[in-house]
């Protein structure tokens, strides 16, 4: 069992949890965390335009499994298919920030 009497900042949690900054098991769980966050914008986005995962794949030029693996988080997406998909599916565009 793990020791959280000085845990102080969340900081501190993810990395007595996960690792620190730079080791492969903190690596594997900012890469889910960062598609776990895409998922989740995909599906509101998706939603809010009122179309289902097959409406929003014909738009954007892929497969409605696609859409899905990429809502459940099951899968790697290419920048340039993100970006179709919002922006020729849901007439949104994305922007990047890079730390």
């Amino acid at each position: 069992m793990k020791d959280y009497t000085g845990v102080k900042t969340f900081d501190e949690l993810i990395e007595l949890e996960h690792g620190k900054i730079g080791s492969e098991k903190r690596n594997n769980y900012e890469e889910g965390a960062q598609m776990f966050i895409v998922s989740e914008m995909l599906k509101a986005a998706r939603k809010e335009a009122n179309l289902t995962q097959e409406e929003l794949a014909e738009k954007a030029g892929t497969k409605k499994s696609y859409i899905s693996k990429i809502e459940n988080g099951k899968g790697n997406i290419q920048l340039s298919t993100l970006i179709r998909i919002f922006e020729q599916g849901l007439n949104r565009r994305i922007g990047l920030t890079f730390l």
